[in-house]
C-alpha cells in the first residue's frame, strides 16, 4: 500500500479502505506539519493545521476531481488552514507572566545586539519579499526541513526541480543581500 499511486489510495479511501487512509496519512502528514511550521505556527497550531486538513479531506474526498493530485490538494488546504489560524492568532492575548516557556528563555541581549539583529532580520525579510512568489514559498517550506518530495507536492512542481530551483532562489537571495549591504 505504501507504493500505491496517490490516486489509487484516494479511490480506495473513498470506498472505506482503512489501509488506504493509513497510507495517505503516512505519506502526507509530515508535509502538512512542515507547511504549518513554515507559517511560523507553534506546535499546537501546526497540529491544528494537520488535523483540520485531514478533516477537510474526509469532508471533500468524494468531490476531488483529480484524485492523483491529492498531495497538491492537501498542501493548498493546509496553507489555507495555516493562514486562517495565523490571522486568528493575531487577536490572541500575549502569554501570561510566569509562562513556563518564557521562564526558560535567556536574559535580554544587549541593546547593540538587538539593533544589529533587527537590522539583519529586516534586510533578509526585505530581500525575501523581493523574490518571486515561488522562491518565497520554497524558502519558507525549506526552513521547516521537509523532504524534497513534500516541497514538490506543496508547491505543485516536479521533485527533480526542487534542488535547482532552491539553488537559484538562494543565489538570488544572496545577491540581493550583498547589494543591500
Amino acid at each position: 500500500m505504501r507504493t500505491a499511486p496517490p490516486g489509487e489510495l484516494v479511490v480506495r479511501a473513498r470506498n472505506g479502505d482503512e489501509l488506504a487512509w493509513a497510507a495517505l496519512t503516512e505519506r502526507y502528514t509530515e508535509m502538512l506539519w512542515a507547511i504549518g511550521r513554515a507559517y511560523g505556527l507553534d506546535r499546537a497550531d501546526a497540529a491544528d493545521v494537520v488535523q483540520l486538513t485531514w478533516l477537510r479531506l474526509v469532508e471533500h474526498i468524494d468531490a476531488l476531481r483529480q484524485p492523483a493530485r491529492v498531495g497538491a490538494w492537501l498542501a493548498v488546504t493546509a496553507r489555507r488552514e495555516a493562514g486562517r489560524i495565523l490571522r486568528s492568532s493575531r487577536r490572541r492575548p500575549a502569554p501570561p507572566p510566569g509562562d513556563p516557556v518564557l521562564e526558560r528563555l535567556p536574559g535580554p541581549p544587549s541593546p547593540d545586539r538587538v539593533v544589529d539583529d533587527r537590522e539583519r532580520l529586516n534586510a533578509v525579510v526585505e530581500a525575501i519579499g523581493m523574490l518571486p512568489d515561488l522562491c518565497r514559498q520554497m524558502l519558507r517550506l525549506l526552513a521547516a526541513s521537509p523532504t524534497y518530495a513534500e516541497v514538490a507536492a506543496a508547491l505543485d512542481i516536479p521533485v527533480g526541480s526542487v534542488g535547482p530551483t532552491r539553488a537559484r532562489c538562494l543565489a538570488s537571495l544572496r545577491k540581493r543581500l550583498e547589494e543591500s549591504a
